[in-house]
């Protein structure tokens, strides 16, 4: 049937969700022709009054379906807006609204506008019409008050199989966190009233057809529903609970452990307690769940690797991160003398002089906005601009260095010293490698002069060094600069404009890292 009803939206297009909508109202035909055929269980009447009530009804019928058709073309305005184009975030949205709560619409319209417009005219009509006393209106009432219940079942399940193709169609457009509100009917209560309803209606043509065959008569009609009701709340009603609480049981676990993992805890799991379709589902949800722990525990060692935006690019768009021209600036730090004192030092105690010495300095550099490109031994190359570009990058640039300078002569108190080079130019990020292994990188001749100046820092003395292209580019004075002579630097034809940041005036010790030099961490 869904692959009927989803070929049928193809040809229809636009005019679909209304057509069947208005199709499936004149169920409603067959519905109140079962109910005059129930009646004349219960009260004997002639070929010619029953085909006069017949007509009386089904012109009623007609009548509430016009007025239903009304309400239609009204509710399903969004939708209708929605298939010609509208497909904004509002109009996914009221589409979506209007096509899952239609149902529910209707099924509340039915307490009021049918017995208005049908129950109230026809059982007036069907007392007189039969020449029966008022008191038998009531029994007539009560009658058309079940079929109309059944109608309220039958037009919802219906209007809800009939719309999923297009609900289904317009929930692909829905974003990730829209809220869909409450006006659904629950499932609990579509078994607590769907199952004993149809007990009930089954009872009554049961009785009807068992009483006509003993002279029944209208006032029989009432008794039986009675009986009916408390038989269908009673007995039936105990297995609907039973039925409702194996169903709900599980689906409720399984909704509480979904908001769990919503929030972050992907430790959730579902016990599996039935080896029914629940028991598969929960089996599902923890193959999910436990999925997506693996898939954060990777993306967590991965991001420790490449850094968290790196990640992020390579997740969404794949490893083959095209080249991409980006002005950035660079930021280049080597620590003074390292070689002599690896040299003495064993391979561990460089290795964890090194860790320490980035734990200081990378939580700086990424504060400012900086993502620390590569580690070249003691040295490190840090890029401010990308992967993902940013506003005042050379002004976070000169402000993570002098802060970086800063933080190393606290620390360290002249046993380790840092020259730090900053650079700004235009640059190709992207990925490069080959043979499976490829990593996020920047090219360009500002990454070497970075490198360059860095190198003009042991001949100065500074700590910072700040090219001429990026001092251009500052909207901050950072205490402000002193000039230092244009130097020559290796691969460059002219020489390069250098600036020292006054806030950095202190003069480093010529202390360099021996072995005996403890930085105390």
């Amino acid at each position: 049937m869904d692959r009927a009803l989803r070929y049928l939206y193809r040809r229809l297009g636009r005019r679909y969700p209304l057509t069947v909508v208005v199709l499936q109202f004149q169920l409603a035909h067959l519905v109140v022709l079962g109910g005059l055929a129930l009646l004349r269980l219960y009260q004997p009447m002639s070929d010619r009054s029953f085909v006069v009530l017949l007509v009386v009804a089904e012109l009623l019928v007609a009548l509430d379906n016009a007025s239903s058709t009304l309400l239609a073309r009204r509710q399903l305005a969004p939708v209708d807006a929605w298939l010609q184009g509208a497909r904004d975030r509002v109009g996914t949205a009221d589409a979506w609204r209007a096509l899952a709560f239609m149902p529910t619409t209707y099924a509340r319209r039915l307490r009021t506008v049918p017995i208005l417009l049908v129950i109230v005219p026809f059982g007036t009509f069907a007392t007189v019409e039969l020449g029966l006393p008022p008191s038998a209106a009531l029994a007539i009432f009560a009658g058309m008050l079940m079929t109309l219940f059944y109608v309220a079942m039958v037009r919802f399940y219906a209007m809800e199989s009939l719309l999923r193709p297009v609900l289904a169609d317009v929930a692909l457009q829905m974003p990730d966190d829209f809220e869909p509100g409450r006006g659904g009917v629950p499932l609990r209560w579509r078994l607590l009233l769907g199952l004993p309803a149809i007990n009930v209606l089954t009872g009554l043509i049961v009785a009807g057809i068992e009483l006509n065959r003993h002279d029944a008569r209208l006032a029989d009609l009432g008794p039986a529903v009675v009986v009916a009701l408390v038989l269908a709340f009673t007995i039936s009603l105990e297995l609907t609970i039973l039925l409702s609480r194996s169903i709900f049981g599980p689906l409720d676990g399984l909704r509480e452990a979904t908001e769990r993992v919503r929030r972050g805890d992907l430790r959730t799991r579902v016990p599996v307690v039935s080896a029914d379709e629940t028991g598969r589902l929960a089996r599902s949800f923890n193959d999910m769940v436990a999925g997506l722990q693996e898939r954060e525990r990777l993306h967590e060692a991965f991001g420790a690797y490449v850094g968290p935006n790196v990640a992020e690019m390579v997740l969404r768009d794949g490893v083959d991160l095209d080249g991409e021209e980006l002005q950035v600036s660079i930021l280049c730090l080597d620590i003074r003398d390292f070689t002599r004192f690896a040299e003495r030092a064993s391979a561990r105690e460089v290795v964890d002089r090194l860790n320490e010495f980035y734990e200081l300095v990378v939580p700086l550099l990424v504060r400012h906005g900086g993502y620390p490109d590569k580690y070249v031994g003691d040295g490190l190359l840090g890029v401010f601009g990308a992967p993902e570009p940013i506003v005042a990058h050379a002004d976070r640039a000169v402000a993570a260095a002098i802060e970086i300078a800063r933080a190393v002569q606290e620390r360290y108190e002249g046993s380790l010293r840092v020259g730090i080079g900053v650079n700004s130019g235009l640059v190709v990020a992207g990925t490069v490698g080959g043979g499976g292994h490829v990593e996020f990188t920047v090219i360009g001749d500002p990454v070497n002069t970075a490198a360059r100046v860095e190198q003009v820092t042991r001949q100065t003395g500074d700590a910072v060094l700040v090219t001429d292209a990026t001092q251009r580019l500052l909207c901050l004075d950072h205490g402000g600069f002193d000039a230092r002579p244009a130097a020559p630097l290796k691969g460059k034809r002219e020489r390069v404009e250098l600036w020292a940041p006054r806030a950095l005036t202190q003069p480093q010790t010529q202390t360099g890292l021996g072995v005996s030099a403890e930085p105390r961490l």
